[in-house]
């Protein structure tokens, strides 16, 4: 089911090119997450890791073997034999655990048949080869079985290996060394060195190459001629501690991080406590069904894909919407008292509960008229009660709190020592309400009571918010243009007075945006009540005051300002701010002129936001009219968007596998924009942030995907699979 109100038909007309000659179909794709099982010992040091066809995993420790269980790396008791030795190393082959102990190679399956007695004093590693021939190393000796044989012969060498390998497309066995190759051929049983350097840490056999990881990035070997090919160090982290062919694609690990190589040479990075227990790569291991192992130094993480849909994400995420981020019907920010521990969230205010809850508010608005689910429209009338009432607690005609909360348990500093408190009572003195409302608020308060006012057919529900529309309006132009708080004067950012707006030279964004604001206010109110007055007031801001000139200025000429310390840097809540009002900007224009000097501004602004590759800017830019949108990337940037909402500290500085551009006035460190899951989460006015994050005491809110997706249903940009 998807609704249509009337008033949206100006809108479908306008953008006709858009709705219907860009689609993406909502196919399955493979969504990644991490699942993190934690050592128990912190003595206790994790060396390896495999698991084998029954989809077992096993962890190597100097402590004896491990194994996941209840998000936890527990000691290993399934086969009681096990647990008498001391196991030192494990390999897959055949899909099968096999063994080194102190004093064999030996395996559980093959009816336990599977026994070979090496011989060797202080065995390191081993590798399994073809037919079962077995190469065991040590500090200073190595040995080999044939395949006919049980036995192993054992033989002398200069070095300190790290690890074996046995390379089956030569059918020999690669011994690697901190400062050699060797290669051991079975045949005749001679051992030769075929390369040499330093600082070599792991090995591994890609795309017919022998790759050597190094303190300084990846050597890329020519078996033939033992040549060096090229070395590859524009990584995530050059500093190589694991490498991993795992099914085609090229895995690597390191002290700040494991990484996939991608079929068009860029990297997925997984670092941070979203993906990783520690970023301490030590080994790395193909999983049971589509998941990568990662042993770190604090315990195991696996990296699951699973098929989804967009709607199917979506679906998780409003789950998530409302079991933990719903405070009086309000959209409500998670604190955490104990990092990453869903289970002591706490629920706490915000300066901006209003922009915020109108941003889930439109989300559920989208989801009703694009499916017509009553759950949606219900949540979306619980939504709007709360935020009638901010605008009613304040006690002051029209006039928007921040937030509210039961005296006692609100969270924010009452600034006592002030002669301006944040905090007032309301009449109801067991409650208070925040008093320095923004601009921000004004903007979500008007674009989602227009949205609902379109899409919500109930004539009585529709009206409560055009009475909504028309009380915030009134308040600021009987307040000369301000929001005038309960002590008598403006806060610091609800001006929209000639006097503050003019004032700003027109480098400044402010100056641009306010004037958009209050012009968009005035058309929406204008728009839903036929009040001439609003529109009176709108020409006359806009032709006497300038504000038509300001507002449909090119966003090109927004740049730095010496002095102006509202211009020292591109301000991302604006552009929240724009997006949010560009369609009522357009839409209700006051005439076919302005309607399209209003869009080609607006075009302008989206112009330069491209490269965030935001879908929320995407849509609403189509809501406004702008034709074509890009498609692809706010897909990717859906797809991309993480499962795991924690605020993690997240660290992408030291990369050397992103182009870095120079320092500039819109803060943008890269040639193209992070992937959402390898940046720190943020909301839609934080853009380029490529490092921070609290550590893991919040979650972000859902509604940072929900809003995007549903607008894209809504507009049919995405469409459900037949």
């Amino acid at each position: 089911m998807r609704l249509f109100p009337f008033n949206f038909l100006i809108i479908i007309l306008f953008s006709a090119h858009n709705l219907w000659s860009q689609k993406y179909i909502d196919t399955p794709f493979f969504q990644d997450y991490s699942i993190q099982y934690e050592k128990q010992d912190s003595l206790n040091r994790l060396i390896g890791i495999n698991s084998d066809r029954n989809k077992n995993i096993q962890v190597i420790s100097s402590k004896g073997i491990l194994w996941p269980w209840e998000k936890k790396l527990k000691t290993y008791f399934q086969y009681r034999p096990l647990q008498e030795y001391k196991i030192i190393d494990i390999k897959v082959h055949d899909k099968q655990f096999f063994y080194l102990t102190k004093n064999e190679v030996m395996s559980m399956a093959y009816g336990g048949n599977f026994k070979i007695k090496h011989g060797l004093q202080e065995p390191i590693s081993f590798s399994i080869g073809e037919e079962k021939t077995v190469f065991v190393i040590s500090k200073n000796r190595f040995g080999f079985s044939d395949k006919e044989s049980q036995k192993i012969e054992n033989f002398q060498w200069v070095g300190t290996p790290l690890s074996v390998l046995y390379n089956s497309a030569q059918n020999n066995f690669l011994i690697l060394t901190q400062n050699k190759l060797y290669q051991f051929n079975p045949k005749d049983q001679s051992l030769k060195e075929v390369y040499s350097g330093n600082g070599f840490t792991s090995l591994e056999i890609f795309q017919h190459e022998i790759l050597i990881g190094t303190s300084r990035g990846i050597y890329f070997i020519n078996p033939e001629n033992w040549n060096l090919k090229k070395i590859m160090d524009q990584l995530p982290c050059s500093q190589i501690t694991a490498l991993k062919n795992i099914k085609g694609s090229l895995w690597a690990g390191s002290p700040k991080g494991a990484f996939k190589l991608r079929e068009d040479g860029k990297f997925d990075y997984y670092a941070s406590r979203r993906w990783l227990l520690d970023d301490h790569v030590i080994d790395i291991s193909d999983g049971p069904g589509k998941s990568i192992l990662i042993l770190s130094q604090k315990g195991l993480n696996q990296i699951s894909f699973k098929l989804m849909t967009l709607e199917s994400k979506a679906a998780f995420f409003q789950e998530i919407q409302r079991k933990r981020h719903i405070r009086y019907g309000l959209e409500s920010a998670l604190r955490l008292q104990v990092a990453g521990d869903l289970s002591t969230a706490t629920l706490v205010d915000t300066d901006n509960d209003g922009l915020w809850t109108s941003m889930y508010l439109a989300s559920e608005l989208f989801r009703y008229a694009a499916t017509g689910s009553e759950e949606a429209r219900q949540n979306a009338f619980e939504a709007l009660v709360a935020m009638e009432r901010l605008t009613t607690i304040s006690g002051i005609p029209g006039f928007p709190a921040r937030t509210y909360e039961i005296d006692q348990f609100q969270r924010s500093n009452w600034n006592k020592n002030s002669t301006y408190r944040v905090w007032k009572k309301s009449k109801n003195l067991d409650w208070v309400w925040k008093t320095t409302t923004s601009s921000d608020e004004s903007c979500g308060h008007f674009f989602v009571y227009a949205l609902f006012a379109e899409i919500i057919e109930d004539k009585e529900w529709r009206n409560r918010a055009i009475k909504l529309i028309k009380k915030q309006m009134d308040h600021i132009i009987e307040n000369n243009w301000y929001l005038v708080s309960w002590d008598g004067k403006p806060t610091r950012w609800g001006r929209w007075n000639p006097d503050y707006v003019n004032s700003f030279p027109i480098q400044v964004g402010d100056r641009r945006l306010n004037s958009t604001l209050i012009l968009s206010f005035l058309q929406t109110a204008y728009h839903f009540t036929q009040d001439e007055k609003y529109k009176n007031h709108a020409l006359e801001l806009g032709k006497k005051y300038g504000y038509n000139e300001n507002a449909t200025r090119s966003a090109k000429t927004i740049g730095y300002v010496a002095d102006q310390l509202l211009s020292d840097a591109w301000n991302h809540s604006d552009d929240e701010m724009y997006f949010l009002t560009a369609p009522a900007f357009v839409k209700y224009a006051l005439d076919q002129a302005s309607r399209k000097k209003h869009l080609e501004t607006v075009r302008s602004h989206w112009e330069i936001e491209r490269s965030e590759k935001n879908p929320l800017w995407n849509f609403l830019y189509s809501l406004s009219g702008g034709s074509p949108i890009d498609l692809n990337e706010s897909i990717w940037w859906l797809k991309e968007f993480p499962l795991d909402l924690i605020d993690w500290k997240v660290e992408n500085k030291n990369r050397k596998d992103i182009k870095k551009i120079p320092a500039n006035f819109r803060k943008q460190e890269y040639i193209d924009v992070l992937p959402p899951d390898e940046r720190p989460i943020h909301l839609h006015n934080r853009a380029y942030q490529n490092n921070g994050g609290s550590g893991g005491f919040r979650e972000y809110s859902p509604y940072i995907y929900l809003l995007p997706y549903w607008a894209g249903r809504y507009l049919n940009f995405i469409e459900k699979e037949d």
